[in-house]
């Protein structure tokens, strides 16, 4: 009877065991799986971040070529502002020397008459 109560008792420990291996394998198994879809949709997430990052990288440098371009044309804007400056002095001299030179036909005309 004791060997029997014995044998009970290991058999029922057996089973006990094996059921709590079950769950916890179970429990693991659903926690692997639970951080498998965590790790895809990280890994996702990251390639719709480096496709974002590669676009504004595109748009950055399609913007600092632009400013190259802008840059460019302002320094040649420049260049012509400062000939027109260069030339518009020139005329208002050559306006003033022909003014003078307008005066002082007119004075000898006047003294003519």
């Amino acid at each position: 009877m004791m060997n029997m109560a014995l044998q009970w008792f290991f058999i029922t420990a057996f089973i006990l065991f094996v059921l709590y291996m079950v769950v916890k394998t179970f429990f693991y198994k659903s926690i692997a799986e639970r951080e498998e879809r965590n790790s895809a949709s990280m890994k996702l997430t990251l390639q719709e971040a480096e496709i974002l990052i590669q676009k504004h990288q595109l748009q950055l440098q399609r913007a600092l070529g632009n400013i190259d371009i802008l840059t460019q044309e302002m320094n040649s804007l420049k260049n012509e502002v400062k000939t027109l400056k260069q030339r518009n002095s020139q005329y208002r001299t050559e306006t003033d020397k022909y003014k003078t030179r307008i005066k002082d036909l007119e004075q000898k005309i006047e003294a003519l008459l």
